[in-house]
């Protein structure tokens, strides 16, 4: 599921970028990885709720290589900005099938 928000340009990965993403209103869900720093998970926990934003923000058991294998990007927090992925994404965490990913 992950490579395909990629492909449509939905997945938006890394430091920087998810940062933007989030700031500009365009995300509609946050992911941080459980290998991410403590220093970044404490910043995007901060972030998606500051000034009112109330970006939904996800820590599920992934790593940064699962990331890379799905969508050829590594990376320790990206969002995602269709809320229609956004939604099954959500799904899929919540029946934890991360094969469908």
């Amino acid at each position: 599921m992950l490579g395909l928000a990629r492909r449509a340009g939905s997945f938006v990965g890394g430091h920087d970028a998810a940062f933007e993403s989030i700031a500009k209103g365009k995300a509609a869900l946050c992911f941080l990885t459980t290998d991410a720093s403590e220093r970044l998970k404490k910043e995007f926990r901060e972030t998606v709720q500051y000034e009112g934003r109330a970006v939904p923000l996800l820590e599920p058991d992934i790593t940064m290589r699962e990331i890379e294998r799905a969508t050829g990007q590594r990376c320790a927090v990206f969002t995602v900005t269709d809320a229609g992925f956004a939604s099954k994404l959500t799904e899929l965490l919540s029946k934890e099938d991360k094969e469908e990913w």
